[in-house]
């Protein structure tokens, strides 16, 4: 099931009576109608792999009441490293089974071997990665004495599987959301009004804008061989607000239905593409995912406390494991690498912390050196998606190949006007709602209740109009 379906604007209204009108008086039945939900929502898609989320709710469970009863530091490493080898298993063999074994092939064969080895017909399940993740930091959390194990295994239950955000994040911590479902939920009409708000924007950045996005992209980039490296710069322009609208899009519905369920989800994005240097980028860009890898990878390798060689590995470290979460292909790897170098410099010379606050943040324009520093940010963000993007290295190079070739400077073969101007006006309203949590949340304080109820209309409008054949986010194959 994905939000931007019909199923999901009817599972939605459900769940939502079932939670508020009858059961809300106890919490257990609450709880146990989210992971009744959750399940239902996700064995949508597969019921199969429910068995997976299940035994990893289980194995995390008991680790962590095992952790929690015992003080020997052998015992509780010892059951550390089941949680770490049943999920980073689980995880490793769904993803990258065939990636290594393909990879092991042809190593021998560069060297005049030949292995004989079958590749097997694995279905990746969605949101493997994120939920991994979430219960991995449960157990690492306990054994870092961060965090008391739960005894109420409807609650963990939940959390693990809680469904805005099980297929795509946020990455949610047990310190932040575990707790909550620990504690009585009371309607509040605020919280829910801003949350389908939310739930709009979100809506209409993936509907009309990335999915827009993507017929133009899929065009050229499955095209790339066919079009001048002028046209191949739209391809690129025009998968960056793709992925954005469609990963920040989804972001926005997950914390906006939590918040119909009295939750607070973490922020996941904070506008990236208005960053001055790319250490602020992966502040703002997956938030979730990013402090994930700094506080259990770069921190405990020993982050930037070393001399200038630690520096560099834990750099290359981080990225290149992010890189890899993203994906089983060489192309994820070198667009990991190639944002570790665009962040060395930041590092090395001290400035990886410059730019902590809101770009203008206390005027409406920013300044030209803000313009020259997000210009020059988001064309290098830009140019290391298309390693993203492309199907397979060679893809990838002959791509930037044809960019940086004569062929540039002659005009687009497609270059779809609407959709630019469309694009200028999605940057102007997210650029008016910067210093907020998503771009229209100040829509309540600035307008009155008319041009309010005006402005959800025309974009409820648009979201009708634009929308057609359902499409998968792109992070459900993450």
């Amino acid at each position: 099931m994905i939000f931007n379906s019909l199923d999901f604007a009817i599972f939605l209204p459900i769940v939502f009576v079932l939670y508020w009108f009858v059961v809300n008086k106890h919490l257990q039945f609450q709880n146990l109608v989210v992971v009744a939900a959750s399940y239902v929502f996700y064995g949508w898609w597969d019921w199969r792999f429910l068995s997976l989320i299940i035994f990893s709710t289980i194995v995390d469970y008991f680790v962590g009441i095992g952790m929690g009863k015992s003080e020997l530091p052998a015992r509780r490493k010892l059951l550390l490293w089941i949680s770490i080898t049943v999920n980073l298993g689980l995880l490793g063999f769904f993803k990258y089974y065939n990636f290594f074994l393909d990879n092991f092939i042809s190593a021998f064969s560069f060297f005049g071997t030949t292995v004989q080895a079958n590749t097997l017909n694995i279905i990746l399940p969605v949101g493997i990665s994120f939920y991994t993740f979430q219960t991995l930091s449960y157990s690492i959390d306990i054994y870092r004495r961060k965090l008391e194990p739960t005894k109420d295994f409807m609650a963990f239950s939940a959390f693990v599987c809680f469904f805005p955000q099980l297929v795509a994040g946020p990455i949610e911590r047990a310190t932040n959301l575990l707790p909550q479902f620990g504690k009585p939920r009371v309607f509040e009409h605020d919280k829910a009004v801003d949350g389908l708000r939310q739930i709009l924007w979100g809506l209409f950045k993936k509907i009309v804008i990335a999915d827009t996005c993507a017929t133009y992209a899929n065009t050229i980039f499955n095209g790339s061989e066919l079009f001048s490296g002028s046209t191949l710069v739209l391809g690129a322009l025009f998968f960056t607000f793709q992925i954005y609208c469609d990963f920040s899009g989804y972001s926005d519905i997950a914390i906006g239905t939590s918040r119909l369920f009295g939750f607070h989800l973490n922020r996941n994005f904070a506008f990236p593409y208005f960053s001055r240097d790319i250490a602020e980028f992966w502040r703002r860009w997956h938030i979730s995912l990013s402090t994930w890898f700094r506080d259990y990878l770069y921190i405990p390798l020993g982050g930037s406390r070393g001399g200038t060689w630690m520096k560099v590995r834990n750099t290359f470290a981080i990225f290149l494991v992010s890189g890899f979460w993203h994906g089983a292909n060489w192309t994820f790897i070198a667009w990991g690498a190639l944002n570790a170098i665009y962040f060395l410099p930041l590092l090395l010379l001290g400035n990886n912390r410059k730019n902590l606050d809101m770009v203008a943040q206390d005027s409406w324009l920013p300044s030209p050196k803000e313009v020259l520093q997000m210009g020059s940010t988001f064309a290098l963000t830009m140019l290391a998606w298309i390693f993203f993007r492309a199907e397979n290295m060679t893809h990838a190079l002959a791509y930037l190949g044809e960019i940086f070739s004569s062929s540039l400077l002659t005009y687009p073969e497609v270059f779809p006007k609407k959709m630019l101007l469309l694009l200028l006006a999605f940057l102007l309203v997210e650029w008016a709602g910067r210093k907020h949590e998503y771009a229209i949340e100040n829509i309540k304080t600035s307008f009155h209740t008319y041009p309010r109820w005006v402005a959800y209309g025309l974009l409820l409008a648009t979201i009708f109009y634009y929308a057609g054949q359902e499409q998968q986010f792109i992070y459900f194959q993450f």
